[in-house]
Protein backbone atom coordinates (compact mmCIF):
# COMPACT_ATOMS: atom_id res chain seq x y z
CA UNK A 1 0.00 0.00 0.00
CA UNK A 2 1.64 3.30 -1.18
CA UNK A 3 1.87 6.41 1.61
CA UNK A 4 0.63 9.65 0.77
CA UNK A 5 1.56 12.90 2.95
CA UNK A 6 -1.07 15.88 2.22
CA UNK A 7 0.32 19.05 4.02
CA UNK A 8 -2.48 21.89 3.59
CA UNK A 9 -3.52 24.19 6.30
CA UNK A 10 -7.31 24.13 5.17
CA UNK A 11 -9.11 21.66 7.53
CA UNK A 12 -11.53 21.05 4.63
CA UNK A 13 -9.09 20.44 1.85
CA UNK A 14 -7.58 17.47 4.28
CA UNK A 15 -9.76 16.09 5.29
CA UNK A 16 -11.26 15.68 1.22
CA UNK A 17 -8.35 14.58 0.17
CA UNK A 18 -7.77 12.20 2.92
CA UNK A 19 -11.22 10.31 2.33
CA UNK A 20 -10.21 10.51 -1.77
CA UNK A 21 -7.43 9.10 -1.65
CA UNK A 22 -8.25 6.63 1.34
CA UNK A 23 -10.99 5.40 -0.60
CA UNK A 24 -8.75 4.56 -4.06
CA UNK A 25 -6.38 2.32 -1.33
CA UNK A 26 -3.79 4.84 -0.60
CA UNK A 27 -2.65 5.30 3.13
CA UNK A 28 -3.03 9.00 3.83
CA UNK A 29 -1.73 11.12 6.48
CA UNK A 30 -2.13 14.88 6.91
CA UNK A 31 -0.10 17.80 8.07
CA UNK A 32 -1.61 21.40 8.97
CA UNK A 33 1.71 23.67 8.23
CA UNK A 34 4.81 22.98 6.31
CA UNK A 35 7.35 22.48 9.96
CA UNK A 36 4.71 19.48 11.09
CA UNK A 37 4.60 18.11 7.47
CA UNK A 38 8.61 18.09 7.33
CA UNK A 39 8.56 16.20 10.87
CA UNK A 40 6.72 13.50 9.55
CA UNK A 41 8.18 13.36 6.62
CA UNK A 42 11.25 12.89 8.95
CA UNK A 43 9.66 10.09 10.84
CA UNK A 44 8.42 8.15 8.20
CA UNK A 45 9.52 7.63 4.20
CA UNK A 46 6.38 8.43 1.95
CA UNK A 47 5.96 7.35 -1.53
CA UNK A 48 4.54 10.72 -2.27
CA UNK A 49 3.58 14.07 -0.74
CA UNK A 50 1.32 16.57 -1.64
CA UNK A 51 1.93 19.74 -0.22
CA UNK A 52 -0.09 23.59 -0.77
CA UNK A 53 2.39 26.18 -1.99
CA UNK A 54 0.64 28.79 0.82
CA UNK A 55 1.29 27.60 3.82
CA UNK A 56 1.86 29.18 7.31
CA UNK A 57 5.21 29.62 8.91
CA UNK A 58 7.10 28.33 5.27
CA UNK A 59 5.80 28.18 2.51
CA UNK A 60 5.07 25.27 -0.17
CA UNK A 61 8.54 26.01 -1.94
CA UNK A 62 10.71 25.63 1.19
CA UNK A 63 8.79 23.06 1.82
CA UNK A 64 9.57 21.12 -1.32
CA UNK A 65 13.37 22.23 -0.90
CA UNK A 66 13.78 20.56 2.16
CA UNK A 67 11.91 17.27 1.38
CA UNK A 68 14.33 16.17 -1.20
CA UNK A 69 17.40 17.19 0.83
CA UNK A 70 15.95 14.56 2.67
CA UNK A 71 15.27 12.14 -0.06
CA UNK A 72 16.28 13.08 -3.51
CA UNK A 73 13.70 10.70 -4.91
CA UNK A 74 10.97 11.74 -3.23
CA UNK A 75 7.90 12.74 -5.27
CA UNK A 76 6.01 15.97 -4.56
CA UNK A 77 2.86 17.60 -6.43
CA UNK A 78 2.50 20.91 -5.75
CA UNK A 79 -1.31 22.67 -5.41
CA UNK A 80 -2.00 25.96 -5.47
CA UNK A 81 -5.06 28.47 -5.86
CA UNK A 82 -2.50 30.92 -6.31
CA UNK A 83 -1.36 28.90 -9.70
CA UNK A 84 1.12 31.06 -11.79
CA UNK A 85 3.44 30.21 -14.70
CA UNK A 86 6.64 31.33 -12.80
CA UNK A 87 5.21 29.33 -9.31
CA UNK A 88 5.32 25.97 -11.47
CA UNK A 89 8.59 26.77 -13.22
CA UNK A 90 10.20 27.42 -9.81
CA UNK A 91 8.26 24.44 -8.55
CA UNK A 92 9.50 22.27 -11.37
CA UNK A 93 13.19 23.32 -11.03
CA UNK A 94 13.47 22.56 -7.33
CA UNK A 95 12.15 18.66 -8.20
CA UNK A 96 8.56 18.78 -7.87
CA UNK A 97 7.09 15.94 -9.97
CA UNK A 98 4.13 18.30 -11.13
CA UNK A 99 2.03 21.29 -10.52
CA UNK A 100 -2.09 21.32 -9.46
CA UNK A 101 -3.71 24.57 -9.74
CA UNK A 102 -7.05 24.45 -7.16
CA UNK A 103 -9.97 24.08 -7.23
CA UNK A 104 -9.39 20.56 -9.76
CA UNK A 105 -10.78 17.27 -10.71
CA UNK A 106 -10.04 14.70 -8.36
CA UNK A 107 -9.66 12.15 -11.69
CA UNK A 108 -7.31 14.16 -12.53
CA UNK A 109 -5.25 13.96 -9.20
CA UNK A 110 -5.64 10.34 -9.20
CA UNK A 111 -4.36 9.82 -12.33
CA UNK A 112 -1.50 12.25 -11.39
CA UNK A 113 -0.40 10.11 -8.32
CA UNK A 114 -0.84 6.76 -9.87
CA UNK A 115 2.05 8.94 -12.69
CA UNK A 116 4.31 9.87 -9.87
CA UNK A 117 3.97 6.63 -7.97
CA UNK A 118 5.06 5.05 -10.84
CA UNK A 119 7.81 7.23 -11.78
CA UNK A 120 9.33 6.41 -8.56
CA UNK A 121 9.19 2.35 -9.63
CA UNK A 122 11.13 3.43 -12.51
CA UNK A 123 13.94 5.39 -10.45
CA UNK A 124 14.05 2.35 -8.41
CA UNK A 125 14.03 -0.19 -11.43
CA UNK A 126 16.55 1.67 -12.80
CA UNK A 127 19.17 1.36 -9.98
CA UNK A 128 18.71 -1.88 -10.05
CA UNK A 129 18.97 -2.39 -13.54
CA UNK A 130 22.59 -0.93 -13.22
CA UNK A 131 23.31 -3.72 -10.77
CA UNK A 132 22.07 -5.92 -13.18
CA UNK A 133 24.17 -9.20 -13.79
CA UNK A 134 26.44 -8.74 -16.62
CA UNK A 135 28.08 -12.32 -17.32
CA UNK A 136 27.35 -15.62 -16.22
CA UNK A 137 28.74 -15.60 -13.00
CA UNK A 138 25.42 -13.26 -11.86
CA UNK A 139 25.85 -9.84 -10.61
CA UNK A 140 28.10 -6.71 -11.77
CA UNK A 141 29.76 -6.41 -8.67
CA UNK A 142 30.46 -10.33 -7.63
CA UNK A 143 33.92 -11.51 -9.15
CA UNK A 144 35.09 -14.93 -8.80
CA UNK A 145 36.00 -17.01 -11.28
CA UNK A 146 37.27 -20.33 -8.69
CA UNK A 147 35.39 -23.38 -8.56
CA UNK A 148 33.65 -22.72 -5.56
CA UNK A 149 32.40 -19.20 -6.76
CA UNK A 150 30.87 -20.84 -9.80
CA UNK A 151 28.84 -22.80 -7.47
CA UNK A 152 27.71 -20.54 -5.27
CA UNK A 153 26.78 -18.57 -8.73
CA UNK A 154 25.04 -21.67 -10.15
CA UNK A 155 23.30 -22.59 -6.74
CA UNK A 156 21.96 -18.46 -6.96
CA UNK A 157 20.91 -18.69 -10.58
CA UNK A 158 18.59 -22.22 -9.40
CA UNK A 159 17.18 -20.72 -6.58
CA UNK A 160 16.43 -16.94 -7.64
CA UNK A 161 12.93 -17.31 -9.62
CA UNK A 162 11.43 -19.28 -7.09
CA UNK A 163 9.73 -17.77 -3.72
CA UNK A 164 12.09 -20.58 -1.77
CA UNK A 165 13.58 -18.78 1.53
CA UNK A 166 17.43 -18.69 1.04
CA UNK A 167 20.32 -18.81 4.22
CA UNK A 168 23.20 -17.39 3.21
CA UNK A 169 26.45 -18.80 5.77
CA UNK A 170 29.82 -17.46 5.65
CA UNK A 171 32.35 -15.46 7.47
CA UNK A 172 31.77 -11.57 8.28
CA UNK A 173 32.76 -9.39 4.90
CA UNK A 174 32.66 -12.10 2.02
CA UNK A 175 29.48 -10.07 0.75
CA UNK A 176 26.72 -11.88 1.71
CA UNK A 177 24.12 -9.13 1.00
CA UNK A 178 25.75 -8.45 -2.64
CA UNK A 179 24.44 -12.29 -3.21
CA UNK A 180 20.96 -11.48 -1.39
CA UNK A 181 20.64 -8.09 -4.15
CA UNK A 182 21.89 -10.90 -6.86
CA UNK A 183 19.02 -13.28 -5.75
CA UNK A 184 16.52 -10.51 -5.99
CA UNK A 185 17.54 -8.97 -8.84
CA UNK A 186 17.08 -12.62 -10.87
CA UNK A 187 13.39 -12.78 -9.13
CA UNK A 188 9.98 -12.42 -10.36
CA UNK A 189 10.45 -10.01 -7.48
CA UNK A 190 12.93 -7.72 -9.20
CA UNK A 191 10.19 -4.77 -9.85
CA UNK A 192 9.51 -4.12 -6.19
CA UNK A 193 11.07 -3.50 -2.93
CA UNK A 194 14.40 -4.90 -2.04
CA UNK A 195 14.88 -3.99 2.08
CA UNK A 196 18.10 -4.76 3.83
CA UNK A 197 18.31 -4.55 7.28
CA UNK A 198 21.27 -5.98 9.82
CA UNK A 199 19.83 -7.53 13.08
CA UNK A 200 23.06 -6.88 14.96
CA UNK A 201 22.99 -2.91 14.28
CA UNK A 202 20.28 -2.43 15.54
CA UNK A 203 19.43 -2.49 19.56
CA UNK A 204 17.05 -4.97 19.95
CA UNK A 205 14.42 -2.72 21.98
CA UNK A 206 14.48 -0.81 18.77
CA UNK A 207 15.06 -3.88 15.79
CA UNK A 208 10.84 -5.24 16.10
CA UNK A 209 10.17 -1.80 15.49
CA UNK A 210 12.11 -1.54 12.57
CA UNK A 211 10.35 -4.82 11.43
CA UNK A 212 7.43 -4.77 12.15
CA UNK A 213 5.77 -1.01 12.93
CA UNK A 214 4.49 0.63 15.43
CA UNK A 215 1.37 1.96 16.17
CA UNK A 216 0.50 5.84 17.81
CA UNK A 217 1.36 5.87 21.31
CA UNK A 218 3.17 2.29 21.39
CA UNK A 219 5.70 3.62 23.37
CA UNK A 220 7.28 6.81 24.41
CA UNK A 221 7.57 9.12 21.81
CA UNK A 222 5.95 7.10 18.94
CA UNK A 223 3.46 10.14 17.66
CA UNK A 224 2.57 8.65 14.51
CA UNK A 225 2.37 4.99 13.24
CA UNK A 226 5.20 3.57 11.65
CA UNK A 227 5.74 1.20 8.64
CA UNK A 228 8.46 -1.65 9.41
CA UNK A 229 10.42 -2.99 6.61
CA UNK A 230 8.28 -5.89 6.14
CA UNK A 231 5.36 -3.35 5.55
CA UNK A 232 7.71 -1.72 3.22
CA UNK A 233 8.89 -4.36 1.06
CA UNK A 234 5.40 -5.63 0.20
CA UNK A 235 5.74 -7.89 -2.84
CA UNK A 236 9.29 -7.43 -2.85
CA UNK A 237 12.55 -8.90 -0.64
CA UNK A 238 13.38 -8.56 2.64
CA UNK A 239 17.16 -9.31 3.34
CA UNK A 240 17.82 -10.30 7.23
CA UNK A 241 21.60 -9.73 7.89
CA UNK A 242 23.18 -11.50 10.72
CA UNK A 243 19.60 -13.48 11.71
CA UNK A 244 21.51 -15.10 14.66
CA UNK A 245 21.64 -11.63 16.65
CA UNK A 246 17.38 -12.04 16.64
CA UNK A 247 16.10 -11.76 20.26
CA UNK A 248 14.50 -15.51 21.00
CA UNK A 249 10.84 -13.28 21.13
CA UNK A 250 11.53 -11.91 17.87
CA UNK A 251 12.45 -14.77 16.49
CA UNK A 252 8.84 -16.17 17.42
CA UNK A 253 7.54 -13.37 15.18
CA UNK A 254 9.95 -14.27 12.27
CA UNK A 255 8.25 -17.67 12.15
CA UNK A 256 5.05 -16.84 12.02
CA UNK A 257 5.68 -14.74 9.17
CA UNK A 258 7.19 -17.29 7.84
CA UNK A 259 4.59 -19.86 8.37
CA UNK A 260 1.68 -17.57 8.25
CA UNK A 261 2.69 -14.37 6.39
CA UNK A 262 1.11 -12.58 8.97
CA UNK A 263 2.73 -10.40 12.33
CA UNK A 264 1.50 -7.27 14.39
CA UNK A 265 2.26 -3.90 14.10
CA UNK A 266 4.21 -2.97 18.42
CA UNK A 267 1.20 -1.93 20.27
CA UNK A 268 -1.18 -3.22 17.65
CA UNK A 269 -4.11 -5.53 17.72
CA UNK A 270 -4.91 -5.30 13.94
CA UNK A 271 -3.31 -9.21 11.73
CA UNK A 272 -1.57 -7.64 9.09
CA UNK A 273 -0.69 -9.64 5.98
CA UNK A 274 2.67 -9.34 4.10
CA UNK A 275 4.03 -10.81 0.82
CA UNK A 276 7.42 -10.90 0.74
CA UNK A 277 10.33 -13.17 0.24
CA UNK A 278 12.55 -13.36 2.83
CA UNK A 279 16.35 -14.09 2.70
CA UNK A 280 18.94 -14.05 5.59
CA UNK A 281 22.33 -14.65 6.40
CA UNK A 282 24.43 -15.14 9.15
CA UNK A 283 28.06 -15.21 9.62
CA UNK A 284 27.59 -17.38 13.26
CA UNK A 285 27.09 -21.11 14.02
CA UNK A 286 23.43 -21.12 13.57
CA UNK A 287 23.35 -25.31 14.99
CA UNK A 288 25.30 -24.36 18.17
CA UNK A 289 23.35 -21.00 18.75
CA UNK A 290 20.48 -24.00 18.76
CA UNK A 291 22.08 -26.40 21.07
CA UNK A 292 22.65 -23.45 23.73
CA UNK A 293 18.93 -22.56 23.20
CA UNK A 294 20.04 -19.08 21.88
CA UNK A 295 17.80 -19.72 18.35
CA UNK A 296 14.86 -21.28 17.87
CA UNK A 297 15.31 -24.82 16.27
CA UNK A 298 12.05 -24.44 13.86
CA UNK A 299 12.98 -21.11 12.92
CA UNK A 300 16.39 -22.75 11.41
CA UNK A 301 14.31 -25.48 9.21
CA UNK A 302 12.22 -22.62 8.07
CA UNK A 303 15.40 -20.61 7.16
CA UNK A 304 17.41 -23.31 5.71
CA UNK A 305 15.37 -24.17 3.07
CA UNK A 306 18.18 -23.40 0.98
CA UNK A 307 21.33 -22.81 2.23
CA UNK A 308 23.88 -21.76 0.18
CA UNK A 309 27.57 -20.88 1.77
CA UNK A 310 30.00 -17.96 0.64
CA UNK A 311 33.97 -19.09 0.84
CA UNK A 312 36.03 -16.75 2.95
CA UNK A 313 38.68 -14.88 0.48
CA UNK A 314 41.31 -17.08 1.58
CA UNK A 315 39.95 -20.15 0.25
CA UNK A 316 39.38 -18.57 -3.22
CA UNK A 317 43.07 -16.56 -3.52
CA UNK A 318 42.73 -16.73 -7.44
CA UNK A 319 40.22 -14.03 -7.21
CA UNK A 320 42.54 -11.63 -5.17
CA UNK A 321 43.93 -10.01 -8.54
CA UNK A 322 40.77 -9.48 -9.94
CA UNK A 323 39.15 -8.19 -7.24
CA UNK A 324 41.90 -6.18 -6.07
CA UNK A 325 41.39 -4.53 -9.49
CA UNK A 326 38.41 -4.00 -9.60
CA UNK A 327 38.40 -1.95 -6.16
CA UNK A 328 41.63 0.10 -7.17
CA UNK A 329 39.38 0.92 -10.41
CA UNK A 330 36.70 2.03 -8.09
CA UNK A 331 38.16 4.17 -5.53
CA UNK A 332 40.47 5.91 -8.40
CA UNK A 333 37.23 6.58 -10.13
CA UNK A 334 35.21 8.22 -6.78
CA UNK A 335 38.42 9.80 -5.66
CA UNK A 336 39.08 11.50 -9.27
CA UNK A 337 42.78 9.87 -9.56
CA UNK A 338 44.50 9.12 -12.44
CA UNK A 339 45.06 5.38 -13.18
CA UNK A 340 46.65 3.48 -11.00
CA UNK A 341 48.39 -0.58 -11.08
CA UNK A 342 49.47 -2.61 -8.40
CA UNK A 343 52.70 -3.66 -8.45
CA UNK A 344 54.12 -7.12 -8.71
CA UNK A 345 55.02 -7.12 -5.03
CA UNK A 346 51.94 -5.88 -3.74
CA UNK A 347 50.29 -8.53 -5.63
CA UNK A 348 52.68 -11.25 -4.14
CA UNK A 349 51.72 -9.22 -0.78
CA UNK A 350 48.00 -9.76 -0.97
CA UNK A 351 48.51 -13.47 -1.80
CA UNK A 352 50.60 -14.11 1.04
CA UNK A 353 47.71 -12.10 3.48
CA UNK A 354 45.03 -14.36 5.01
CA UNK A 355 42.13 -11.89 4.97
CA UNK A 356 40.31 -12.13 7.77
CA UNK A 357 37.88 -9.25 7.23
CA UNK A 358 37.34 -10.89 3.46
CA UNK A 359 36.27 -9.24 0.81
CA UNK A 360 35.65 -6.37 2.87
CA UNK A 361 38.61 -5.90 4.56
CA UNK A 362 40.42 -6.04 0.93
CA UNK A 363 38.22 -3.30 -0.39
CA UNK A 364 39.24 -1.13 2.98
CA UNK A 365 43.00 -1.97 2.25
CA UNK A 366 42.90 -0.62 -1.43
CA UNK A 367 40.60 2.02 -0.42
CA UNK A 368 43.45 3.11 1.74
CA UNK A 369 45.93 2.24 -0.85
CA UNK A 370 44.62 4.86 -3.56
CA UNK A 371 44.39 7.23 -0.84
CA UNK A 372 48.52 6.80 -0.32
CA UNK A 373 49.73 6.39 -3.55
CA UNK A 374 51.20 9.75 -5.64
CA UNK A 375 52.26 7.64 -8.56
CA UNK A 376 51.09 5.54 -11.03
CA UNK A 377 51.83 2.05 -9.08
CA UNK A 378 50.41 0.61 -5.95
CA UNK A 379 53.85 -0.71 -3.43
CA UNK A 380 53.62 -2.82 -0.72
CA UNK A 381 53.91 0.06 1.55
CA UNK A 382 50.82 1.38 0.51
CA UNK A 383 48.76 -1.56 1.50
CA UNK A 384 49.34 -1.27 5.23
CA UNK A 385 49.56 -5.26 5.33
CA UNK A 386 51.99 -7.02 7.88
CA UNK A 387 52.42 -10.75 7.31
CA UNK A 388 53.20 -12.02 10.80
CA UNK A 389 56.78 -14.09 11.39
CA UNK A 390 57.10 -17.59 12.64
CA UNK A 391 58.92 -16.10 15.50
CA UNK A 392 55.48 -14.28 16.43
CA UNK A 393 53.61 -17.38 16.78
CA UNK A 394 54.29 -17.54 20.81
CA UNK A 395 52.60 -21.16 21.29
CA UNK A 396 53.33 -23.40 23.86
CA UNK A 397 56.23 -26.92 22.71
CA UNK A 398 54.19 -29.88 21.43
CA UNK A 399 50.94 -27.41 20.62
CA UNK A 400 48.43 -29.44 18.91
CA UNK A 401 46.59 -28.58 15.55
CA UNK A 402 43.23 -27.60 17.42
CA UNK A 403 45.02 -25.14 19.46
CA UNK A 404 46.94 -23.82 16.64
CA UNK A 405 43.89 -22.90 15.16
CA UNK A 406 42.42 -21.34 18.27
CA UNK A 407 45.30 -19.22 18.42
CA UNK A 408 45.06 -18.19 14.78
CA UNK A 409 41.51 -17.58 15.20
CA UNK A 410 42.35 -15.26 18.46
CA UNK A 411 44.82 -13.59 16.49
CA UNK A 412 43.21 -12.80 13.69
CA UNK A 413 40.37 -11.10 15.47
CA UNK A 414 42.15 -9.10 17.82
CA UNK A 415 44.35 -7.59 14.85
CA UNK A 416 40.56 -6.81 13.16
CA UNK A 417 39.19 -5.35 15.89
CA UNK A 418 42.30 -3.29 16.82
CA UNK A 419 41.90 -2.22 13.18
CA UNK A 420 38.49 -1.25 13.08
CA UNK A 421 38.50 0.43 16.34
CA UNK A 422 40.94 2.47 14.45
CA UNK A 423 38.91 3.63 11.95
CA UNK A 424 36.36 4.40 13.44
CA UNK A 425 38.13 6.25 16.15
CA UNK A 426 37.70 4.29 19.10
CA UNK A 427 34.04 4.34 18.62
CA UNK A 428 32.64 0.71 19.94
CA UNK A 429 29.10 1.46 18.84
CA UNK A 430 30.49 1.48 15.11
CA UNK A 431 32.50 -0.85 15.45
CA UNK A 432 30.37 -3.30 16.61
CA UNK A 433 28.41 -2.39 13.39
CA UNK A 434 31.20 -2.39 10.93
CA UNK A 435 32.56 -6.13 12.67
CA UNK A 436 28.25 -7.60 12.63
CA UNK A 437 28.66 -8.03 16.35
CA UNK A 438 26.63 -6.67 19.14
CA UNK A 439 27.70 -4.53 21.15
CA UNK A 440 28.12 -6.67 24.33
CA UNK A 441 30.44 -9.20 22.13
CA UNK A 442 32.56 -6.41 21.59
CA UNK A 443 33.13 -5.45 24.87
CA UNK A 444 33.96 -8.82 25.48
CA UNK A 445 36.32 -9.19 22.79
CA UNK A 446 37.85 -5.87 23.85
CA UNK A 447 38.17 -7.26 27.68
CA UNK A 448 39.53 -10.76 26.55
CA UNK A 449 42.08 -9.57 24.09
CA UNK A 450 43.66 -6.82 26.58
CA UNK A 451 43.06 -4.12 23.89
CA UNK A 452 43.25 -0.56 24.64
CA UNK A 453 39.88 0.88 23.39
Amino acid sequence: MSSILVIDDKDTMREMLSKTLESEGYEVETARDGEVGLEKAKEKRYDLVLADLKLPKMDGLEVLSSLKEQDPEMSVIMMTAYGTIESAVEAMKQGAFDFLTKPFDTDHLSVLIKRALENRRLLAENILLREELTHHLGYAEIIGKCEKMKEVSRLIQKVAPSDTTVLLLGESGTGKELFGRAIHSLSLRKKAPYVAINCAAIPRELLENELFGSERGAYTGAVARKMGKFEIAEGGTVFLDEVGDLDIALQAKLLRVLQDRTFERLGGTKTLSVNVRLIAASNTDLKKAIEKKQFREDLYYRLSVFPITIPPLRERREDIPDLAEYFVKKYCAEMKKSKKTLSKEALALLDKYHWPGNVRELENTIERAIILCEGKRILPEHLAIRIPSPNEIRLREGAGLKEVGQYAQAEAERALIVRVLNQVRGNKRKAAQALKIDYTTLFEKIKRYGIDA
